[in-house]
């Protein structure tokens, strides 16, 4: 096992431009994590969770902590992200690893509009 860890980690070192994108990844979803998370703010006020369009209300409303998995998900993301893309370079080589690192900062960026604009809508209502 850790001569397979060794291995990967020298493969990843000699592809940097795997590296330098598995690290904007990390960066980005770090940044990610403590912007939405300083964003909350605890209230009993229960907030917009989700969006419905098949629902009678539309909107979906729960807890403040709730907005807290948001910050769970970008982490848990990067890292799978990170660990399969290294996995990849392993197995099929690098053009494949790079088309799922770019994949996990898409996922990212997605996570980030999407709880930037229900973090938005709590001043609507």
């Amino acid at each position: 096992m850790k001569t397979i860890i060794i291995k990967s980690l020298k493969d990843l070192i000699a592809d940097r431009y795997l590296l330098a994108l598995l690290s904007v990844l990390l960066l980005l979803a770090l940044t990610f994590a403590v912007v939405i998370g300083l964003s909350i703010h605890p209230s009993e006020r229960q907030l917009i969770s989700h969006y419905s369009a098949f629902g009678i209300t539309h909107f979906y409303f729960d807890q403040w902590f709730y907005m807290l998995s948001f910050v769970i998900f970008g982490i848990a993301a990067a890292v799978m992200h990170i660990v399969v893309a290294i996995k990849l370079l392993l197995i099929k080589g690098h053009s494949i690893a790079v088309m799922y690192a770019w994949f996990g900062v898409v996922v990212i960026l997605l996570a980030w509009i999407t709880a930037s604009t229900l973090l938005n809508l709590r001043t609507l209502l």
